[in-house]
């Protein structure tokens, strides 16, 4: 059974009569990745961006159509906010769709490990100056 990338790419090509060297061209990737995205049964990754963006341009479809393809063939489902103006993070989806995925405790390190860099780079401001907020490169403990 075709995975949601596959028929995407089997269909494009299908309807605009496009080899994968056609879209491997117009989309300035290696034509084996298009051959490979358009006929492996199972995605075992998320294909990195640039990867996306050119299978997008060589298809000539919406990057949106094609990264939500690429992620429903690796078992993984996008949410995107839609808000008017604001300009989609691929990134943050990505993130919150892969954390879905693990167990509970994986989610537990994963939430410390962002709150942990969220306090490393943006400390509270108390009004009064801190070892952070006059770094001076040496350890304050």
């Amino acid at each position: 059974m075709a995975n949601a990338l596959q028929e995407l790419v089997k269909s494009r090509l299908e309807q605009q009569g496009w080899s994968y060297g056609d879209v491997a061209r117009r989309g300035g990737i290696p034509r084996s990745t298009v051959h490979h995205l358009a006929t492996a049964e199972r995605v075992t990754r998320m294909p990195q961006q640039a990867t996306l963006e050119g299978l997008a341009r060589g298809l000539e479809l919406p990057l949106d159509a094609v990264r939500r393809a690429a992620a429903e063939a690796c078992g993984i489902h996008l949410y995107f906010e839609e808000t008017p103006g604001a300009t989609a993070d691929p990134e943050v989806a990505t993130l919150i769709a892969s954390v879905r995925k693990l167990t509970a405790a994986d989610r537990r390190h994963v939430t410390a490990l962002v709150e942990s860099l969220l306090r490393n780079t943006h400390p509270p401001h108390t009004g009064t100056p801190t070892d952070t907020d006059t770094d001076t490169g040496a350890d304050p403990h």
